[in-house]
């Protein structure tokens, strides 16, 4: 049977190429690997364009009712929890309100909103096989040890879902 290695890409539609272009790119820190914003209105990116051209695309023509929900989330894995810190720190000077910091046992997450009100994710995995569903409010002020300490006690307690 053929195998799947791996999710490729994401593209997205936008209404306002620009705006989430700027967003994508000067917040969230993705690098720009190609654009085309005159003919075809799509912008190619991604964390590392060396070792992977583009792992995100927008593209212009978001057309849809206003309460349309058509992304669930759209989620970014960075290599340490003091990642996560940087970008909440980048998020409040953007006054970009946080949705919610959780520990997800597997991966710490946290949620918010981009310009157009898609869902997005920045998360650390934690590598504990936590049973999903699971999610808990953390305080990223604590230390990692003691945030990866309550995430690996999951493991054992196996808490139901929340």
């Amino acid at each position: 049977m053929p195998q799947i290695t791996g999710l490729g890409h994401v593209g997205i539609y936008a209404e306002d190429l620009m705006k989430q272009r700027d967003f994508y790119s000067r917040v969230m820190g993705l690098k720009i690997a190609d654009e085309d914003l005159e003919n075809r209105g799509m912008v190619f990116m991604s964390a590392d364009p060396v070792a992977e051209h583009h792992e995100f695309v927008l593209m212009k023509g978001r057309v849809t009712s206003d309460d349309a929900k058509v992304i669930q989330q759209i989620s970014f894995k960075v290599p340490t929890i003091d990642d996560l810190r940087g970008y909440k720190r980048r998020l409040e000077e953007e006054n970009i309100t946080i949705e919610r910091i959780v520990s997800h046992g597997n991966a710490f997450g946290m949620y918010f909103f981009d310009p157009e009100g898609n869902r997005v994710e920045v998360y650390y995995r934690t590598g504990f096989p936590v049973p999903q569903p699971y999610g808990d409010p953390i305080d990223l002020e604590r230390s990692d040890q003691e945030l990866l300490s309550d995430a690996r006690e999951l493991l054992v307690t196996k808490q139901p879902a929340k």
